[in-house]
Order: C-alpha cells, then structure tokens, then sequence
C-alpha cells in the first residue's frame, strides 16, 4: 500500500529500525535517530540497495521521482548506485576546477607567444578585476549573468576598452576549458552588445596642406634642446609610431644603404619593418649623429643616455610651438602622411606596409616586412620632397 504524508508523519520510532513500504522496491527506514528513504533492487543479479535521502529534507513526492529515475538507469541497464557514486565524483571534480584554476592554466600556456608586457598585464587584469570575484566559482556554473556583473565593475569605474578586453579574455579561457573538456560553453559569446561600445579616438592631426607648411615652418624655428628638436624634423618624415622613433638606436641604421630597420620586438605587430631613408632624413641623421652618435639612442633621455627619451617628449614640443593636443600629437604625423600619400593616388599596399599596418595573414606578414620596397623607397623620397614644397610655400 502506498504511503501517505499523513503515515509518515506519524510513524514513531521504535527499539529497532522498521521500514513502510511505499511499492517498487521504495520504503522509508524509521530508525531511532530519523527517517531515510531507500529503494531496493537487484542488478546484474545482486541484491543492492540505494540511498535515496533524509526525511523530511526529501519529501515523499521528491522520493517518488528519484526512485523512477532509478528504475530508467535499470532499464537502460545501468546501476543506480554507481551512477550516484559518479555523479559526486563528477560534482566533487567540477569543484575543484575553478575559473582561477583554468585561467592560470591558459595565461601559462600563452606566455611562450606574448610579450613580457603582455603577460604581465593579462594576469594582472584577472587578479585584479575578475578573479575576486568569480575566481573561486567552478568554471562550468558560472552563469552569463555572473561574468556580466563581475565586467560591468570595471566598466562603472570608466574603464570601457579595460573592460572590453577583460571580456576578450576570459571568453578565450572559457573556450579553453571547453577545448579540456572542463566548460560546456563560452558564456561571453551570449554577452555580447552588452557592454558600453569602444568610442574610437582619433589622434589630433594637421592635414590642411598649408597648415603642414606652417607646423614644418615652427618646427624649423624651434629653440629647444637641439635632440628633440631632430625628433621634431624627423617625425614627418618617417611617420612611425612615436614610441618606435623616440626608442630608435644607432644600430639599427645603415645610413649607406639609407634604411632604418626596426627590430620585431619593437613594433606593435611584432614584424621586422623597414623605413627608406629620404635625402632630406639622411642629412637631419648626419647632423644629429656628430651629437649622439657615440650613444645607443638617437634621442637618448635628459638624465641617462642610457635610456630613450621621455615617451611625452615630442607631444611636449609641439604644445611649446603652440599646438593644442586636439590640433596635432606626434602620432598625427601618421595619419597626416596616410591621408595625404593616399589623395595622391599612392599604392594603398605600399602606404599600408609603411605605416605597419596589421597584415591579416599572420603567417606571411613575418616574412613580407620588405613589401613593395622600390615603390615605398620612391614613395618616401617624393614625400619628403612634397613636405620641402609646402614648407617653403609662404
């Protein structure tokens, strides 16, 4: 007969364990120190018995439904007690694999590609901003709605491409651990729209011809330290990125061949790149060279020759010639040349690998930093020269 809240309730302990069956082999053991469910079966010929839970904890409709689900695990020929013992081992198994665990895991494997920089700050952004607070969550729990408030942290402190980026990779760990069999999902995927959009900011630059003419005119009249003042001649003409000129070093130039060759580790793309020297650069290089050629750098620091120039440097100069920081920036030189080389109907290609763009074919670009060489040579000689006509257009 089966049982009743009603009887459950009432059933009193006795001297001696006694059980009230409720049919199919579930009965509720009354014992003198509590109530517990069991259900009797026999598996490949043994007699076995499942512990199925505590009363009141597991309610006799909650009973119920896990001795069905025992009776499908026979059906399908499977015992239900070693099935119980997996599922804990299985729970105690995806406890200990925490998101910190398999974050760390994938920050060390991806150090052997990144920079030294780089790997510093990953890791720093994880036990900074995401580990306090789903480090200890085993990576396979962690709701969509977890990673969203743990971001959106940063995200309220202004921090927007710091919190963008903290999306990027904890998305990246996430299909780690389901490349390891460790997550079922990357939960980033379905956060994405999510977070406030990256507003690009885009350097300050002068691109009216005439306003070039008059900045190359300041800069010629410029009265400061004479090393930053060839920082300031040479910007123009080489239109780098300004931590690749002002960290630029003697031994990277052959000024017989006239060619700067930037060393991998120093550009942002990490590719060996080339820069054709100019007439007009390589008599700016002569002259800087009886003053700083016995150094390391070209623009070495005020306190140590031993160190480049302060990263600010050139910035500081232009705002001395008058120029505010929405009007032109020692990036601009950039997309001063970008622009203008492109209006003038130069290879796309040719300015692109100039400027040392992002080649989509990661492969190839370690191999192509030479590119269109004989017409970047060209181009780089007739923009210096178009740079001489608009400085001496008064």
């Amino acid at each position: 007969m089966a049982l009743t809240d009603i009887t459950i309730k009432s059933a009193k302990p006795k001297d001696k364990p006694f059980k009230l069956s409720d049919g199919e082999g579930m009965y509720l053991l009354v014992t003198p120190t509590g109530k517990y469910w069991r259900f009797d079966y026999r598996f490949l010929a043994k007699r076995k018995t499942l512990a199925i839970g505590v009363y009141p904890t597991i309610s006799l409709a909650d009973a119920r439904e896990r001795r069905n689900e025992a009776r499908k695990l026979l059906a399908n020929n499977v015992d239900p007690s070693e099935s119980k013992v997996s599922e804990r081992k299985e729970a105690i198994r995806n406890a200990s694999i925490t998101f910190e665990v398999v974050a760390r895991e994938w920050h060390q494997k991806n150090t052997v590609k990144w920079s030294a920089k780089n790997t510093v700050r990953t890791l720093s952004l994880f036990e900074r901003t995401i580990f306090p607070f789903i480090g200890k969550l085993p990576i396979a729990d962690i709701k969509p709605s977890d990673l969203l408030e743990t971001i959106q942290r940063i995200e309220k402190r202004g921090n927007i491409q710091t919190a963008h980026r903290a999306m990027m990779n904890c998305g990246q760990v996430f299909r780690y651990a389901m490349a390891t069999d460790r997550a079922s999902k990357d939960i980033s995927f379905v956060l994405r729209g999510s977070l406030t959009p990256i507003v690009e900011k885009h350097h300050a630059s002068i691109q009216d011809p005439k306003k070039i003419g008059h900045l190359l005119r300041d800069i010629d009249e410029y009265d400061g330290l004479f090393v930053t003042k060839c920082a300031l001649r040479l910007a123009p003409l080489f239109f780098v990125r300004p931590g690749e000129l002002r960290q630029a070093e003697w031994s990277e130039f052959n000024l017989d061949e006239a060619e700067w060759k930037i060393p991998a580790h120093k550009m942002k793309m990490k590719s060996v790149h080339i820069v054709p020297l100019s007439n007009q650069a390589l008599e700016i290089l002569n002259e800087l060279k009886q003053h700083t050629g016995h150094v390391k750098y070209l623009f070495p620091g005020l306190r140590s020759s031993d160190r480049a120039m302060s990263e600010n440097t050139v910035n500081a100069a232009l705002r001395r010639l008058g120029y505010g920081k929405d009007e032109m920036s020692g990036h601009g030189f950039r997309s001063m040349a970008s622009t203008i080389l492109h209006e003038q109907g130069w290879a796309h290609e040719a300015i692109e690998r100039q400027l040392a763009h992002a080649d989509r074919n990661k492969i190839s670009a370690a191999y192509n930093y030479a590119d269109y060489l004989p017409k970047r040579k060209e181009m780089m000689q007739q923009w210096a020269d178009y740079l001489d006509e608009l400085k001496n257009n008064l």
